[in-house]
């Protein structure tokens, strides 16, 4: 029986806890109770992984901010091209994934710039805000609130 249990525990690289070797063994036809292979897991040693170890660091502790939130959360805005908002979704098509990158104009709601790419690069993110500027030409200057990912915030 000890062996079938480690056996079984070896199999799933160390991850199975008492429980799953119990169902295991039961599916090849063994007679046991989860607390008899309970108690001998523990005698051998063998424990079930739980759960993954945070690592300290700078890059856990703080969200990197590249520029300060000057939208905070007021989306009411009384005159256009003064706030515009992005963001990137996938889209699932039958052969592959493809990334769309939207810009919108908080006043009127509207799409005023898009980009589709088959990759989320900063290109994408960078041809919608140009589609952008290209459609409505702004006078002044506009803020653009976005989520700060990686393709907003890279070079």
């Amino acid at each position: 029986m000890l062996g079938l249990i480690k056996q079984f525990w070896l199999e799933s690289a160390g991850v199975y806890g008492y429980r799953k070797v119990t169902d295991d063994l039961r599916d090849i036809g063994e007679r046991c109770g989860k607390h008899r292979v309970y108690r001998l897991m523990r005698a051998e040693g063998l424990r079930s992984q739980t759960g993954y170890r945070r690592r300290p660091g700078p890059r856990y502790s703080h969200p990197s901010i590249a520029v300060p939130n000057h939208v905070a959360q007021q989306f009411n805005v009384t005159e256009p091209n003064k706030i515009w908002v992005t963001d990137i979704t996938y889209i699932r098509t039958h052969e592959h994934w493809l990334y769309l990158a939207v810009v919108l104009d908080l006043f009127s709601r509207q799409v005023i710039g898009c980009s589709m790419k088959p990759r989320m690069e900063s290109e994408l993110a960078i041809n919608a805000l140009l589609m952008a500027v290209w459609r409505r030409q702004p006078d002044e200057q506009v803020i653009i609130h976005s989520d700060q990912g990686s393709q907003f915030n890279s070079y």
